[in-house]
């Protein structure tokens, strides 16, 4: 894992990895016919009160695929089994996905999975769910967290992208999602993490993802 990862970012170091992965809870890894690691996925799940009810989130650490197996959706779709079973277990709470982004690939999971998610830019982030947000990333971040811009920012990298990886080509950097979140946070290339929250239900997921995420097959 330690050596995918370090293909892909700069600023961070194996202590920092391992101490990352300590504080995680589940793991999901994709590997190939010779059982060789080409992708992973770290998970930390939590319960907070707020307003005056206790709601579930799921918290994404480290994602990432291996450059040869960027096609393949089989980690995603173990993800969203993972967070499936998740719901089935305690179906009377609210689950959120709880994600911060540093690279443009991963905040476009968002759209391909969810109706709503927040940021958005089409629609303001309702008070409720902004309030979530801010509680979530002020519990896990402390001070690196700026309400204000919505963003994680330490005053040393804790890992950013390569910059092959970073930039996106001029087709993605056209797409709407990917043109805001580089909009809303320019400091991607230095490892600045934008707040992300989206509800994980059936009513909120996208057909392909609802049918995953209720157990059933992606075909």
């Amino acid at each position: 894992m330690w050596n995918l990862y370090r293909r892909f970012y700069s600023g961070t170091h194996r202590e920092l990895f391992d101490r990352d992965l300590a504080a995680k809870d589940s793991l999901l890894l994709l590997r190939d016919a010779a059982q060789v690691v080409q992708g992973f996925s770290t998970i930390a799940v939590g319960v907070t009160p707020f307003e005056g009810r206790s709601v579930r989130y799921v918290f994404s650490g480290d994602t990432i695929i291996s450059r040869e197996y960027w096609g393949s959706q089989a980690l995603a779709f173990s993800w969203l089994r993972y967070v499936g079973e998740l719901k089935r277990e305690q179906p009377e709470l609210p689950l959120f996905w709880f994600l911060i982004v540093k690279g443009h690939r991963t905040f476009r999971y968002l759209p391909t999975f969810a109706r709503e998610f927040y940021p958005h830019w089409e629609r303001g982030t309702p008070e409720s769910i902004a309030a979530l947000m801010r509680k979530l990333a002020e519990e896990r971040f402390g001070d690196a967290f700026d309400a204000e811009s919505g963003l994680i920012r330490y005053p040393e990298s804790h890992g950013h992208l390569v910059q092959d990886f970073a930039e996106a080509n001029e087709r993605e950097a056209a797409r709407e999602d990917v043109s805001f979140f580089l909009r809303r946070n320019p400091g991607y290339r230095n490892g600045h993490e934008l707040v992300c929250l989206c509800e994980l239900s059936q009513e909120n997921l996208r057909p392909l993802a609802r049918r995953v995420f209720d157990g059933g097959s992606a075909h």
